[in-house]
């Protein structure tokens, strides 16, 4: 996976690299289905923010893709 499309997913790119990421996107077919595999990348990690704490006795949530 290329670090960039990650960082891009989570909107941690400058002005520069988020457009200088989208030329290469515009080719680079296997960065775009790393960006489709990852889409709900910052939707998850909202909802594991938002979410209410485990208590000791609860398994941990498992993530459903």
């Amino acid at each position: 996976m290329h670090d960039e499309v990650a960082a891009y997913v989570l909107g941690v790119l400058d002005e520069d690299e988020h457009e200088a990421f989208e030329r290469h996107l515009d080719t680079c077919k296997r960065c775009q289905a790393e960006l489709i595999e990852l889409a709900e990348l910052p939707e998850e990690l909202d909802e594991l923010k938002n979410a209410p704490a485990a208590s000791d006795d609860e398994p941990p949530r498992s993530m459903s893709r």
